[in-house]
């Protein structure tokens, strides 16, 4: 049976939501149906934020997050791989293990050293691994969330760009926002200081979060009017 543990790896986060959502995804949504539950309950999140209610927030970035791991599976992207290329223990653009953007002023992406020794093995330590680059300290709660919605925003222009066209460029955009998104959203559960794992683990601990079923068995307009 698919599990969700504390020292689980992004690889186990992406099977299990392929063992339990795989099947109904492929059935019931296209991909811009599926960026739009990943929207859906990612902004739910940010009204969390603004009622102070973190709470809610975490149970809804939870599930917009899973819904996320989803659509890279429909991609058949390796969550694990394009963050890691994107943020190799370093900020994806001025290359500092702890983000120097604002300091130096940094106006060109820098090229980045990839060590492979330093890449992360679990969820935890991917979440771990974003706090240091970009510490919660550094910023408030609303404007993590704030730069989560951007990012939202990005990765939506991003699939639209490349539902037009199918082309290579525009897919490579899409990976580059995919791990944009990723990081964001650790961002904000970094300024929570909720542990990801531990509450993924806790959300998901007997298959779907709602039916309990694997293959998930919830039907399409039960998904539409779900409310965390």
């Amino acid at each position: 049976m698919p599990k969700l543990k504390k020292n689980s790896s992004l690889a186990d986060w992406q099977k299990f939501c392929e063992d339990v959502y795989g099947f109904p995804n492929d059935r019931d949504f296209g991909t811009m149906e599926m960026l739009s539950n990943v929207q859906r309950f990612t902004m739910r999140s940010l009204k969390g934020i603004r009622k102070a209610d973190p709470e809610k927030t975490a149970s809804n970035l939870l599930i917009g997050m899973s819904w996320y791991i989803s659509l890279m599976n429909q991609f058949h992207l390796d969550v694990s791989e394009i963050v890691w290329q994107r943020f190799p223990a370093a900020c994806s653009y001025c290359g500092a293990t702890t983000c120097e953007c604002k300091a130096r002023k940094i106006k060109k992406r820098q090229s980045i050293k990839i060590n492979p020794k330093l890449k992360p093995k679990t969820i935890k330590e991917y979440q771990n691994m974003f706090g240091h680059i970009y510490p919660a300290e550094t910023r408030t709660l609303e404007n993590a969330g704030i730069h989560l919605a951007e990012e939202m925003g990005e990765i939506t222009e991003a699939m639209l760009a490349y539902r037009g066209s199918h082309g290579k460029e525009n897919f490579d955009k899409v990976v580059l926002e995919s791990a944009d998104i990723f990081s964001t959203f650790m961002g904000v559960f970094n300024s929570l200081e909720i542990d990801v794992a531990e509450e993924l683990a806790k959300k998901f601990h007997n298959n779907c979060h709602v039916c309990h079923q694997a293959p998930c068995e919830c039907n399409f307009n039960h998904v539409l009017n779900f409310k965390s």
